[in-house]
């Protein structure tokens, strides 16, 4: 069962500026220290591996029903990716509290996350999913 989806979109030159004006204060505030990495590891995609990475941090927010006014802290959100490239979501602290709140007994929450962007606009999708657990044997 779906137990929430949140979407957002980013403007990467936005993000951009904030990056030229706030620079390390922005980054340490709102990403983790794997994100800082992912995002300065690519040199010609710097503001929009950010932009995406905020996106999906609003669009998570959305989608645990709180949005960010509720006591979730950005760093509780954190994006990283799979070998394959696949995006992936870790929920810790405030966060993960209100995903086990949300999720019914017996049942394990699953986050799908999607991530794009075409300059200027970066876009992310988070769906929370509950799945029955494996009954016991």
């Amino acid at each position: 069962m779906i137990l929430g989806i949140g979407s957002d979109l980013a403007n990467i030159d936005r993000i951009a500026a904030v990056l030229e004006r706030h620079g390390a204060r922005f980054k340490t505030r709102v990403f983790t220290a794997a994100e800082q990495r992912k995002a300065e590891g690519r040199p010609r995609a710097i503001a929009a591996t950010y932009a995406k990475r905020w996106a999906a941090k609003e669009a998570c927010s959305k989608a645990l029903g709180t949005g960010l006014a509720m006591g979730i802290s950005w760093k509780d959100m954190a994006v990283s990716n799979l070998a394959s490239g696949q995006p992936v979501m870790q929920l810790t602290g405030w966060a993960a509290e209100r995903l086990a709140a949300m999720t019914p007994p017996d049942h394990e929450a699953i986050l799908h996350v999607t991530l794009t962007d075409d300059h200027p606009w970066a876009q992310a999708f988070v769906v929370i999913e509950a799945r029955p657990k494996p009954a016991r044997t």
